[in-house]
C-alpha cells in the first residue's frame, strides 16, 4: 500500500468499484433527476433519484419482482421485462408529476439493443422524456419478445425446450405465448396505475 505525504485514499465506493464520481458529478450539475437503471442476471431496478445534500432521494422506484403482481411468469432479467420495468417507473413518476429525467447506466456495458435500452424504451413509451439515441433502441419485435417465441417454437420437440424454458414451464407459462402476456402485463399496469 503507498504511504506518504503525497497519497491521498480515494473514496471507499470508488475503491470498490461501485461509484464513478466524475460520471456522477456530470449527472448531477445537469440539474435533472437521474434515472439510475441497475441490472443483474435475474433482476432490474429502475430508480428516479433526486440529488440532497444529505444524500439522493429515491423519488419512484420499480423491480422487476413488481411485475409478478400483474401476471408476468417469465424471466425477470431478459429484454421484455426490462421495458415492462420501465414503462412502470415511467407510469409511476408521471402519476407524480415527474416528466423528465437524464439516464445513468452506473458501470453496466452499454450495448445497442440491451436490457438498458428496453428500459429508457419503456420510459419513453410511458411518456417519460429521456434523452437517448434511437438508433440505440431495441425494435418493438424483440421488446414483446417475439425473439423469444420464435426461438422456443423452433426447439419446441427437443430437450432444449425442457431445459432453456424450464422455469417458465413451471410456472404454466408458454414461451412460444410470450407476446400475448407482454400485452396483458402492460395493459394491466396501464389500467392499475391510472386508479
Amino acid at each position: 500500500m503507498k504511504k506518504g505525504n503525497a497519497y491521498t485514499l480515494a473514496y471507499r465506493r470508488k475503491r470498490e468499484g461501485k461509484t464513478d464520481y466524475r460520471t456522477r458529478l456530470k449527472l448531477i450539475s445537469s440539474n435533472m433527476f437521474r434515472v439510475i437503471v441497475r441490472i443483474s442476471l435475474n433482476n432490474i431496478l429502475v430508480q428516479i433519484v433526486g440529488f440532497d445534500l444529505k444524500g439522493d432521494k429515491v423519488l419512484v422506484s420499480s423491480h422487476s419482482r413488481e411485475l409478478i403482481k400483474y401476471g408476468w411468469k417469465a424471466h425477470r432479467g431478459n429484454l421484455p421485462s426490462s421495458y415492462l420495468v420501465g414503462f412502470l417507473c415511467g407510469l409511476k413518476a408521471l402519476q407524480k408529476g415527474i416528466d423528465t429525467g437524464i439516464i445513468d447506466f452506473g458501470f453496466n456495458r452499454v450495448v445497442k439493443g440491451s436490457s438498458l435500452f428496453g428500459v429508457s424504451k419503456g420510459l419513453i413509451d410511458s411518456g417519460f422524456k429521456v434523452k437517448v439515441n434511437e438508433s440505440f433502441l431495441p425494435s418493438e419485435d424483440r421488446v414483446s419478445g417475439k425473439h423469444i417465441e420464435d426461438y422456443a417454437k423452433k426447439v419446441k420437440d427437443s430437450e432444449v425446450y425442457k431445459k432453456q424454458f424450464s422455469v417458465y414451464l413451471k410456472n404454466g407459462f408458454k414461451p412460444e405465448d410470450l407476446s400475448k402476456y407482454f400485452d396483458q402485463a402492460k395493459e394491466k399496469m396501464i389500467a392499475n396505475v391510472k386508479r
